[in-house]
């Protein structure tokens, strides 16, 4: 494939709209400079400098469909309190916020991340810290979302569906999103994307699934590491028994492995340097460039490799970060294609 091919994908990116329905989490960053040791215990004291948060799980992904320059729907679900209002406030202008459910007595999960280092050299983090909700949520309270949703996915050209473990997204809400985009009057047919922490395997019949190696091993009870028998097996068998179109499994600096029905494994070397700043949120950039590539009328193979150089570019930053169309589109330019 060309990269003007892949560019004229990602032109394409603005005239596509992605629900995502996920799990909304808060990271917090608190970023501080190695003042000394402690004379109480053998641990850094340090010297606080600022404070930041911005919204992680799926308001992540739905922050990178928008900074791609896509058209971004946001449906989860946040506390009614202060803290609700300011991580819906971290979400980027071309974020519709519409569908997100505020709700009393619930609060987002936070997980808070340390960070230090010197004047002049980069901070590093010391130690995370996460303060977790009420999950698992009760089934009621995701019956009760799964209602919610037909108007949502209406005008829809992809859905991104990110379960990091609340019980919110579940394998009965991606059957009602699929009931809903069938009963719907969209003239082509919208992809629907899964992104699990804990239960990929109980998603079926869904386009594609964008599992990290270590849930791959998770999901199948393995160990893959450097073997290239155990890899391909382990992604037909996530292949088989989700019974998705696509399987593409992330590998860190190994790059990434796409397994379709019927087609030989893509292998995609990692692009760019081989140093890695932070891969926080970097599923999330990943699985919204798949879904706008898909959106636009790219193959897998095309979404993929969109994918992969758009997650090369977001562990470069620190934090939970997002990846730019032109950011993504000079990328493409300067690569070898």
């Amino acid at each position: 494939m060309s990269n003007e091919r892949l560019l004229s994908i990602i032109e394409s990116f603005a005239k596509r709209r992605v629900l995502v329905v996920g799990d909304i989490i808060a990271d917090e960053f608190i970023y501080g400079q190695v003042a000394r040791v402690s004379r109480e215990a053998p641990v850094l004291i340090l010297k606080y400098d600022a404070t930041e948060m911005v919204a992680g799980g799926g308001a992540n992904a739905a922050n990178n469909v928008a900074a791609l320059g896509g058209r971004a729907r946001l449906a989860g679900m946040v506390g009614a309190d202060a803290e609700g209002r300011r991580l819906v406030s971290t979400l980027l202008p071309g974020v519709e916020r519409t569908h997100i459910v505020r709700a009393r007595q619930y609060r987002a999960p936070v997980k808070t991340r340390i960070l230090a280092g010197g004047i002049h050299s980069a901070k590093q983090q010391v130690v995370r810290i996460d303060r977790d909700a009420e999950w698992p949520l009760s089934e009621e309270v995701s019956r009760v979302f799964a209602s919610k949703l037909a108007v949502a996915v209406s005008g829809c050209d992809a859905v991104v569906l990110s379960d990091y473990g609340s019980g919110l997204v579940t394998p009965m809400l991606a059957g009602r999103i699929r009931a809903a985009l069938a009963r719907g009057s969209t003239p082509h047919h919208v992809p629907v994307l899964v992104d699990s922490r804990h239960r990929l395997l109980e998603y079926q019949d869904m386009t594609t699934c964008t599992p990290n190696e270590s849930e791959v091993e998770e999901s199948l009870g393995v160990h893959i590491d450097d073997d290239a028998d155990s890899l391909e097996r382990a992604g037909r068998a996530i292949l088989r028994r989700t019974q998705s179109a696509s399987v593409l499994v992330t590998r860190g600096s190994r790059g990434m492995s796409l397994f379709e029905r019927k087609q030989t494994t893509v292998h995609i070397p990692i692009v760019g340097s081989s140093e890695v700043a932070d891969v926080t949120g970097a599923g999330d950039t990943v699985i919204a460039t798949v879904a706008l590539a898909l959106a636009s009328g790219g193959s897998f193979e095309e979404a993929a490799r969109l994918a992969n150089h758009a997650g090369g570019l977001v562990v470069k930053k620190r934090g939970t970060a997002t990846v730019s169309a032109r950011e993504l589109a000079e990328a493409i330019s300067q690569s070898e294609g």
